[in-house]
């Protein structure tokens, strides 16, 4: 179905017609696509522009809620507890770890996801971080604006491994650039697309040869059960010395503290991240390191990632809300 062409009738009789929308991107510069939520007869709720809401902005704004477009916020138990009209939440992404998803099942709140919308845009950031990274682009930038002329050797690309953890859509746009730099790409997936073959220098490995192989590594995947880092003390001593990783995934992935004394000893040569545990951060010490690249959470914040991720996560909305008030069987807490 083409982006933004669902229509619905508005859920007559129903007693609650609200609907929060919490994306920080939409709620400080707003978007077209809203409108298809105010033409299906529901009343837009929104917290403060431009902020992530904090748990008890949730408890507040959340109550008397039928449908919920929701942005990275973390959305707790407790919210969900309190939540008694929700019956769809809808992200503007793929990540669904913000969310309590047992607290949601228990309640019967199915959770949809806008699968793949802002894929171009966070592997395109992926690659942009990757150069940045081996060629000390944002160093050299801040020396010669401080008036300084200070040059660090770069890394060229062309027969370097690249090690992807996790190769789903953002995994397989950046094996394609990583290619067309003339890089071998290792690729570990628990559940790999065997149909991706875009070339003889890519393969699906274990993750061991991952790491072990890899001159840079590069994290796309969702935060392990009970969330414990991919990148921690012991992933990283079987590492090579002076890999590169490039995280724009989550920032759970890795353990700050190992990665900072892993950076400060040489073994790793230099990080990205676009995700942080709390945004803005509470701790700054990782990205402060000169050998540290940040980014705001930026990867799927383009015009055309935002305008698909939208579109996607009001259809997914807006049919989910159809079905329950159709009264269909929804098994509750599963992806649309």
């Amino acid at each position: 179905m083409p982006y933004g062409l669902f229509i619905i009738q508005p859920w007559l009789g129903a007693g609650s017609m609200k609907i929060l929308v919490t994306p920080r991107s939409v709620t400080k510069h707003g978007h077209p696509a809203l409108v298809r939520l105010k033409e299906a007869g529901y009343e837009v709720v929104f917290p403060a522009p431009g902020q992530s809401p904090s748990e008890s902005e949730l408890l507040t704004l959340l109550p008397g809620c039928v449908g919920y477009l929701a942005g990275v916020e973390t959305i707790s138990a407790r919210v969900l507890n309190a939540a008694t009209d929700l019956k769809v939440i809808s992200r503007n992404g793929t990540g669904v770890d913000n969310i309590d998803a047992e607290a949601a099942r228990r309640h019967g709140i199915r959770i949809c996801r806008a699968e793949g919308a802002n894929a171009r845009g966070v592997a395109e950031l992926a690659f942009a971080h990757l150069l940045a990274a081996v060629r000390q682009v944002p160093l050299s930038d801040s020396g010669l604006k401080q008036g300084k002329w200070e040059r660090r050797k770069g890394l060229e690309l062309e027969g370097r491994i690249l090690g992807l953890i996790g190769c789903g859509m953002i995994g397989r746009l950046v094996t394609k650039f990583a290619l067309a730099f003339d890089m071998t790409v290792l690729a570990y997936d628990p559940h790999p697309n065997r149909s991706f073959k875009p070339s003889e220098q890519f393969s699906y490995v274990s993750l061991d040869e991952v790491l072990t192989r890899a001159d840079i590594i590069s994290l796309h995947c969702p935060l392990q059960a009970g969330g414990a880092a991919i990148i921690d003390r012991q992933a990283i001593s079987r590492m090579k010395h002076g890999v590169y990783v490039i995280n724009t995934a989550r920032a759970g992935l890795m353990d700050a503290g190992a990665v900072l004394e892993a950076i400060d000893s040489g073994k790793i040569a230099g990080v990205t991240v676009d995700a942080f545990e709390s945004e803005p951060p509470e701790d700054w010490r990782l990205v402060k390191h000169e050998r540290v690249i940040g980014t705001p959470h930026v990867g799927g914040f383009t015009d055309a990632s935002i305008d698909r991720a939208i579109s996607v996560s009001i259809d997914n909305l807006l049919m989910a809300l159809e079905a329950a008030r159709q009264a269909e069987v929804i098994e509750p807490g599963l992806a649309c």
